[in-house]
């Protein structure tokens, strides 16, 4: 979701910076503009690292038979990058 805000931050401040020709005294829509699509970038980057975070994570099985009551003993370890996990 982080992705598609970013663009749309971005296709707003470069509709803002270079479409839009319309003077404000108390505003510089230009550069409102310029940091939207700063803003957008950042973003897309951001958006881009959790993803490849996400994917990582590393699940470890072990099994082995309890000495004193012959019982097989499964435990399984998992770990995931994903702090929604």
């Amino acid at each position: 979701m982080s992705i598609g805000f970013g663009i749309f931050l971005f296709a707003v401040g470069a509709i803002l910076a270079f479409a839009v020709n319309v003077t404000l005294d108390w505003i510089a829509l230009s550069t409102v503009g310029y940091i939207l699509m700063v803003a957008g970038v950042v973003m897309i980057l951001i958006g881009g690292v959790l993803m490849a975070r996400k994917r990582s994570s590393v699940t470890t099985q072990h099994t082995h038979v309890d000495a004193g009551s012959g019982e097989q003993v499964t435990r399984r370890e998992s770990i995931a990058s994903d702090p929604v996990e």
